[in-house]
C-alpha cells in the first residue's frame, strides 16, 4: 500500500437525490435541486444539515459553496474545494477532496454534490453559435468537429481499429445499462427496455456511436457525506468506506487540435495504477465497477486501462453476459448509468458504488465488497474511486 493513504480513515455515510428528470423538465431551480439532495443527504447519514461543514464540487458547478451554505443553514463553512474543469472527469476527484480535508480536519462533515439543470441554461452536447473562431477551435470547427460524441468517437474507432474491434462490446454496454435501469425505480428509462434490434435501428449520432450508445441530457441534483471514520461507525446506515481515490491527467492528454500523443486512450494509464497502489488490492479483487459512460466506446477502453482485461481480450470480456448482474464476471453501471439511469454528470455512479457495498442496489452483486467508480474517460482531469464493506 501507497505511504500516503485515506484508506479506511474516511467513508461515505449518506447519499442523496432529487428525482431526475429529462432535459428541461425541471419545475425547480437548479440551485432548489442541490439543497433539495444535499438535505437528503444529511437525513441518509442521520444528521443536521447544519452540522456539514465543508462543500466539494466540480465541472465548475454554478452553485456557489457560499451560497449553499447560507440557504442551508449551515453553522460555519471550513472547507470549500473544486474540481477544475474535466466535467465529470472531476466526480471520484471531489470525492477525494472531501476525504483529504476530512482526513486533514478541515471539515467534520463534507458533502459532495453536483446539480444539472440543463433546460435553464447551455446544453453540453451542442455546439456554440459565433460568428467569429479562433484558438484551437479554429482547426476544427470548420471541418464540422464541434462535439464531444464527435470527438470521442475519434478516439473509440482509432482504438477499434487499432484491436480489430467490432460494434458488439459497444451494444454490449448500452444493452447492460438498459437491462439494470428496469429494475431501478428512480431510472429515466425504467419501463423502457433496450432490445437489440432497437438499438441497430436506431440513428447514428457519430459513428460507431448509435442513439442509445450515448448517455442522456438530465435535470437533477445528487449528494453525499464523506465524514471521519469515528463519525463513521455511528452513522445512521452502513459505511462505505473509501480504499482509494485518485485523480489526475496522463502526458499532454489536454494537448488540443487533435493533438494528443496517445490519442485513443481515455487517460487513466497513469492514474489507475495509483489507484490500485493505494487500495492495496489488484482489478481481479473488484466484485462490480460503475464506469462513466457519457459514450460507450470509452467504457471498454476503460476497462482496459484499469487492467480488467487486455486490449485484445476485448471482444471476449466485453460481452452483455460478463458485465451484468447478478451473474456477471464483472457487473458494470448497475444502477443504469449515465445511459439509463440519468447523467447527473456521473455522481449517480458513485451513489450505485455505495449502494453495492451496502448492499442496498436494485441489480445487487450477490457479497459484494468491492466497488469502483473511474469518472469521466478521454476528459482531463479524469478521477478514480473505490469503496468497500468492512
Amino acid at each position: 500500500m501507497a505511504e500516503y493513504s485515506i484508506k479506511d480513515k474516511v467513508a461515505i455515510v449518506g447519499i442523496g437525490e432529487t428525482q431526475y428528470y429529462k432535459r428541461g423538465q425541471a419545475p425547480v431551480s437548479e440551485f432548489r435541486l442541490a439543497c433539495e439532495a444535499i438535505i437528503r443527504a444529511a437525513d441518509d447519514a442521520g444528521i443536521d444539515v447544519r452540522d456539514i461543514d465543508g462543500i466539494s464540487g466540480y465541472a465548475n458547478d454554478r452553485n456557489e459553496a457560499s451560497r449553499l451554505a447560507t440557504a442551508l443553514g449551515l453553522k460555519h463553512l471550513g472547507f470549500a474545494g473544486m474540481v477544475w474543469g474535466g466535467g465529470g472527469g472531476g466526480g471520484s476527484g471531489a470525492v477525494g477532496n472531501a476525504a483529504a480535508a476530512v482526513n486533514a480536519g478541515y471539515t467534520k462533515y463534507c458533502v459532495v454534490f453536483r446539480a444539472l439543470a440543463q433546460g435553464q441554461f447551455g446544453r453540453f452536447g451542442q455546439a456554440p453559435r459565433s460568428e467569429y473562431i479562433s484558438g484551437p477551435a479554429a482547426y476544427t470547427a470548420p471541418y464540422g468537429l464541434f462535439v464531444p460524441a464527435q470527438w470521442v468517437a475519434l478516439r473509440t474507432h482509432r482504438f477499434m481499429h487499432d484491436y480489430k474491434i467490432n460494434q458488439e462490446p459497444l451494444a454490449a454496454v448500452a444493452m447492460a445499462d438498459y437491462y439494470h435501469a428496469q429494475f431501478n425505480p428512480r431510472a429515466v428509462m425504467y419501463g423502457n427496455p433496450l432490445t437489440r434490434e432497437k438499438y441497430n435501428q436506431s440513428r447514428w449520432i457519430s459513428e460507431p456511436f448509435h442513439l442509445y450508445d450515448c448517455c442522456m441530457e438530465n435535470d437533477g441534483a445528487a449528494a453525499l457525506i464523506v465524514t471521519t471514520a469515528d463519525r463513521a461507525r455511528d452513522a445512521k446506515k452502513k459505511p462505505a468506506w473509501i480504499m482509494a481515490a485518485a485523480q489526475g491527467s496522463g502526458y499532454r492528454h489536454y494537448a488540443q487540435v487533435e493533438n494528443q500523443y496517445d490519442f485513443s486512450s481515455a487517460n487513466f494509464k497513469t492514474l489507475a495504477p495509483r489507484l490500485f497502489e493505494m487500495a492495496g488490492i489488484t482489478p481481479k479483487d473488484v466484485d462490480c465497477a460503475q464506469i462513466y459512460e457519457h459514450f460507450s466506446g470509452a467504457v471498454m477502453i476503460s476497462l482496459v486501462e484499469h487492467g480488467f482485461c487486455k486490449p485484445e481480450e476485448v471482444m471476449e470480456f466485453v460481452t452483455f453476459e460478463n458485465i451484468t448482474a447478478p451473474k456477471g464476471k464483472l457487473p458494470i453501471n448497475t444502477s443504469g448509468g449515465n445511459i439509463a439511469e440519468c447523467y447527473m454528470h456521473g455522481l449517480e455512479l458513485v451513489h450505485e458504488a455505495v449502494r453495492q457495498v451496502r448492499g442496498e442496489s436494485t441489480c445487487q452483486v450477490p457479497d459484494c465488497k468491492i466497488s469502483l467508480v473511474a469518472s469521466g474517460p478521454m476528459v482531463s482531469p479524469v478521477s478514480d474511486l473505490i469503496v468497500h464493506s468492512m
